[in-house]
């Protein structure tokens, strides 16, 4: 009998089949073996699992920023991947913008990656940007690795990432069409926020009015058409607005190449919740009323919405202004690396949803877009990376007690359903006492 490197004997295992137990054979980092717990596989190490436990594979999410260069007081590469790690997230990637320089180049590419190297807990792949001027960069960022392009219809919140006009949508993807490559959009219309009511002071009514569901809406619709036009792939990130639902479900329908993501904070927050001045709570799009946050619940079960990813966009203590809580003068971002799945496994199981279904959204939908074929799932040749979890033990949430470098956080001392027990990357346990993970580029690593 085949000895295994690990052999993990779990009474409970999410696969792409459902929910099981069974043995997982681990050899050269990947899983070599998947049998009945009564198979008798043998391993070097053998990793026995209670029936309070399930095995899931480790979750991958596709929308994180890191900060660093040059935002490293934000966060940075060893805390993020710290973060990822303790929250069952075992591969992350980064986005183009909030570091400095952006990555707009292949020279601020590899700045990037030589910022990373030997920092990682946990894999780590890299989006371009698309910004103005830079259309005859794409194919060389797309050449040296990166999983697709970012790009704001709006100003991105820093000057050295500015916005696509929307008439600059159809050059950009028509030379992503070229090499299909995969353009990822902040979809909120510029005029359309700048018709809405500006943003001063305290009221969370008033920043969520400045933040208007058509602004997303109309953008949405923009990028759908751009995307009809040219036969390119496009992607809706932290789509909030559950109006924009029907509009992507058509578009689908009719072979339109578009995806689209949602949040954790949309789908656990409501605005009617929101104390005003609580700055902690503000990002943009905005978190919107209950009954919005219910329909995206059913825009994940129709399959209108493709994943769920964390937006993890912190910054320092003093940029939330929580000394003044000014809604229109504080940063907008929520940090949840660390809490998106047990923050969505609370969720998700009071509407009767299972833990198939946050594999579904959190590890195999994002490892879909990326074209990651060896990442989130626990099948035969898949890396061996895995996330222990115990989804009816509680938690409740102490900002202090987090791996991110600011401790902020709007689910300060929110009690949560699900803790990780363990995480696992090819294989090997992630204890914290060494970087492990990798730096990725599509198509390998």
């Amino acid at each position: 009998m085949t000895r295994y490197d690990t052999v993990f004997r779990a009474r409970r295992l999410v696969t792409a089949a459902g929910e099981t137990g069974g043995c997982v054979a681990v050899a050269d980092g990947r899983i070599a073996a998947i049998a009945p717990l009564e198979s008798g596989l043998e391993g070097r190490r053998v990793v026995e699992l209670g029936e309070d436990v399930v095995l899931l594979p480790g979750l991958v999410d596709s929308h994180v920023h890191v900060n660093e260069p040059g935002r490293t007081d934000w966060e940075g590469f060893a805390s993020a991947t710290r973060a990822a790690a303790a929250g069952g997230v075992t591969t992350i990637i980064d986005m183009p913008l909030n570091s400095i320089p952006p990555t707009v180049d292949v020279a601020a590419l590899k700045v990037k990656r030589k910022s990373a190297e030997g920092q990682c807990f946990v894999d780590v792949g890299f989006w371009g940007g698309a910004v103005p001027g830079n259309l005859g960069e794409l194919r060389g960022l797309h050449d040296a690795g990166v999983f697709g392009f970012k790009c704001f219809l709006l100003h991105s919140g820093v000057d050295e990432f500015p916005p696509l006009r929307p008439s600059d949508l159809d050059a950009y993807l028509e030379t992503l069409r070229g090499f299909d490559g995969l353009l990822i959009v902040h979809a909120e219309d510029s005029t359309a926020i700048d018709r809405a009511p500006s943003c001063h002071g305290g009221r969370y009514l008033d920043f969520l009015s400045s933040r208007p569901r058509d602004a997303e809406n109309l953008a949405i619709g923009q990028v759908i058409q751009a995307a009809r036009r040219t036969r390119a792939r496009a992607h809706i990130l932290h789509l909030s607005s559950s109006d924009a639902l029907p509009m992507l479900a058509s578009a689908r329908r009719e072979g339109v190449r578009v995806t689209a993501e949602t949040c954790p904070h949309y789908l656990a927050l409501t605005a009617e919740e929101i104390p005003d001045g609580a700055t902690q709570f503000k990002c943009c799009p905005p978190v919107r009323e209950a009954s919005n946050r219910e329909l995206l619940w059913q825009g994940l079960a129709d399959g209108a919405i493709d994943c769920v990813v964390s937006d993890h966009s912190p910054c320092t203590q003093e940029l939330k202004r929580l000394d003044i809580g000014d809604f229109g003068l504080a940063w907008g971002g929520i940090s949840s690396l660390e809490l998106g799945l047990p923050v969505v496994w609370t969720e998700a199981r009071r509407r009767g949803f299972t833990l198939t279904d946050v594999v579904r959204w959190m590890a195999e939908g994002p490892a879909r877009l990326l074209g990651l074929q060896r990442k989130g799932r626990i099948g035969l040749g898949y890396d061996a990376d895995l996330c222990v979890f115990a989804p009816d033990e509680t938690l409740v949430v102490d900002p202090e007690r987090l791996r991110q470098k600011n401790p902020l956080t709007p689910y300060d001392g929110r009690s949560l359903r699900g803790v990780v027990h363990s995480t696992w990357l090819r294989g090997q346990a992630l204890a914290g006492e060494r970087p492990r993970g990798h730096l990725l580029t599509r198509g390998g690593a």
